[in-house]
């Protein structure tokens, strides 16, 4: 039986429709993730990358959705799930996930990251012997400079048990200490160089522990190898042009280079696992 001519025109015209949708659907650049671990209050983690993801935006001519999280156990439990495409990490997540998620890291800034121990500067802490059985403030228990290594080498190398007191951020370790309300606190130099001055100005580090790779910027598996290398390149680019690199120290980060899983392999001999602490499944915060 022959279609009448208005149901063949309906026909014709839903197939066109159709089509333009699909066609435009395959125009529209997907959106990747590009997500940063919250050393910083969210909105001074938001302030310091969105200009950073805007002009790599602009060079790459890819789209990426800047994801923060209130807290580092809220961003370790993503991470861990793979939810993420881009990932700004601590450099000991890479090794302590790579078996479930194998993130590939891609640049990292050329400056070690080092852990510290800091103190009021006219408080009563003189020495790290002071601390024994002192309650000492954390960002959280995985945090490589900031929590991991110094937990080791307070326990392994100098013999001493404090009470560890998990606070979210490494801004709020700073605080806590400032405030008298813990006896020390643990971050790393990067973090300690960016909080404002008055702050700085009534802390003293009285330990800094060994070096280790920085913080990377890694990416999933499932994005696409030509994608991923066009954001190595532009992130290299981006860390020897002079407007660029104000941008960066906000991170903080001095010079950018490539580097791969092998520089944080490394970190498989430290015994670092023992400190490690498995994070519970969480739903994420907006």
């Amino acid at each position: 039986m022959k279609r009448s001519c208005p149901a063949l025109v309906r026909t014709l015209l839903a197939a066109m429709v159709s089509a333009a949708c699909q066609s435009a659907l395959a125009a529209t650049p997907q959106a990747y993730s590009f997500a940063v671990v919250p050393q910083f209050e969210q909105r001074k983690v938001y302030a310091a990358w969105r200009p950073i993801i805007d002009e790599l935006q602009r060079r790459t001519g890819l789209q990426f959705n800047l994801v923060t999280t209130l807290t580092i156990q809220d961003f370790h439990a993503a991470f861990a799930r793979g939810t993420f495409d881009f990932v700004y990490v601590n450099p000991y997540h890479v090794v302590e996930l790579h078996d479930a998620q194998a993130y590939i890291p891609l640049v990292a800034d050329r400056v070690p990251l080092r852990g510290v121990i800091v103190v009021r500067k006219d408080g009563p802490i003189k020495s790290l012997a002071d601390l024994e059985g002192k309650t000492v403030a954390f960002p959280s228990p995985n945090a490589l400079g900031a929590s991991l290594l110094i937990r080791a080498d307070l326990e392994r190398l100098h013999h001493v048990q404090v009470t560890p007191l998990y606070v979210k951020t490494h801004s709020s370790v700073y605080l806590h200490v400032a405030k008298s309300l813990v006896a020390a606190g643990g971050g790393v130099e990067k973090t300690l160089q960016e909080q404002d001055e008055a702050l700085r100005a009534q802390l003293r580090v009285i330990y800094t522990t060994r070096s280790c790779p920085s913080h990377p910027i890694v990416a999933h598996p499932r994005v696409p190898p030509e994608v991923r290398e066009k954001v190595r390149g532009a992130l290299l680019a981006m860390g020897e042009a002079e407007e660029v690199k104000a941008l960066l120290r906000r991170v903080p980060a001095e010079q950018l280079i490539s580097v791969t899983y092998d520089d944080y392999a490394v970190m498989r001999e430290w015994g670092l696992e023992k400190y490690w602490q498995a994070v519970p499944e969480q739903t994420d915060r907006p």
